[in-house]
């Protein structure tokens, strides 16, 4: 019996220490287990966002050789011809173009309903409409014109039952409704003498698009036989033009003045700049043109110029423009020398103020 009680009393240590040992492992044990599944799931991460930064690396690199190769092929610069085709709507742009050329031209040959000619219109022919270009600062000059060959009141009105309409062209000033504005609209409604270009911006550079606008209008107001253009720098024989124009009557796609060519000026900052210059060949030189001062266009060329206002090309000048417009027509050029204003002829209509 002695001697079995340290033998139970042994084992009994030895079961204890067991006991521990089993408690330490399954303690352990389980505490692991949330430390795995967390480093799982770190993994499963870690290899998600570095499949998502390889794929990302992969579209960039594609995007970046189809930039690549899509530059060498198109213009770095995007016209608007490209950005039309791009959009779909260069077919549907040159359809409207069409409809719009189609319209005007029905309506300069009086075929649309209710068309009615505008302000001092009539329906007998005129002989011409002499449109006498001015500007906002040239009120003295004006005057100076109605004291001398440029008749008023109701003298004005005789002179139109004769088959001759003369009107100051002007246009409107760039801030619309000033000042000058409005100063030119009450001239105008005392002496009532003006042709005001509604759509168009009064200023020197602006002055080769006056032509487009004072031939488009006119024609659209009166119907006469001549439309003459006259800078307000020069001096008008009023009966010696009348004259000229009545010899003239009958003259289909007469285009009449002046007629020169002369160099064009290439260098910058130089009166008479042509920034087209390169267009007129190695020898710089415009083609046939009437000068700017006093030219005459027939109807039919007027409405060719309102027809087509729209497409027209304007060069740096109001003559070389119009001069321009006349190339690819069956025109018929007429050189009368009586329209040179700079010229000492004695039979001459003009001269420079």
């Amino acid at each position: 019996m002695e001697n079995s009680l340290p033998l139970t009393s042994a084992a009994k240590g030895s079961e204890r220490r067991g006991v521990g040992r089993s408690s330490a492992y399954f303690s352990s044990s389980s505490s692991s287990k949330p430390s795995l599944l967390l480093a799982f799931l770190s993994c499963v991460a870690w290899l998600y966002v570095a499949g998502r930064l390889w794929q990302d690396a992969e579209n960039r690199t594609l995007l970046s050789n189809l930039l690549q190769k899509n530059s060498a092929q198109r213009p770095k610069v995007l016209t608007v011809e490209d950005k039309l085709m791009v959009l779909g709507c260069k077919d549907l742009e040159k359809r409207i173009a069409e409809a719009e050329m189609d319209l005007t031209l029905a309506r300069s040959q009086g075929y649309l309903r209710n068309q009615q000619r505008k302000d001092g219109s009539t329906d007998k022919k005129l002989l011409a409409v002499i449109g006498v270009y001015t500007g906002f600062g040239s009120r003295l000059k004006r005057n100076t014109f109605r004291g001398s060959w440029m008749p008023g009141g109701e003298k004005l009105k005789k002179l139109e039952e004769k088959g001759i309409v003369l009107r100051f062209v002007i246009g409107r000033s760039p801030n619309r409704g000033d000042s000058l504005d409005r100063n030119i609209d009450e001239e105008n409604r005392r002496t009532k003498d003006f042709l005001i270009l509604e759509g168009h911006e009064e200023a020197q550079e602006e002055l080769p698009k006056k032509a487009k606008f004072f031939f488009s209008t006119a024609v659209q107001n009166w119907d006469a036989e001549f439309y003459v253009k006259v800078d307000d720098n020069i001096d008008l024989d009023l009966d010696g033009l009348i004259g000229l124009l009545e010899s003239r009557r009958g003259q289909e796609s007469a285009y009449v003045g002046c007629m020169k060519s002369g160099e064009v000026i290439t260098e910058e900052g130089k009166q008479w700049y042509e920034p087209d210059w390169w267009k007129f060949g190695d020898q710089k030189s415009y083609f046939r043109h009437a000068s700017s001062s006093l030219f005459i266009l027939s109807k039919s060329l007027s409405e060719y110029i309102f027809v087509n206002s729209v497409s027209l090309k304007v060069y740096a000048h109001d003559d070389t423009s119009v001069g321009s417009w006349m190339m690819g027509l069956q025109a018929t050029y007429i050189d009368d020398n009586r329209l040179c204003c700079s010229t000492n002829r004695q039979d001459k209509v003009c001269s420079v103020a």
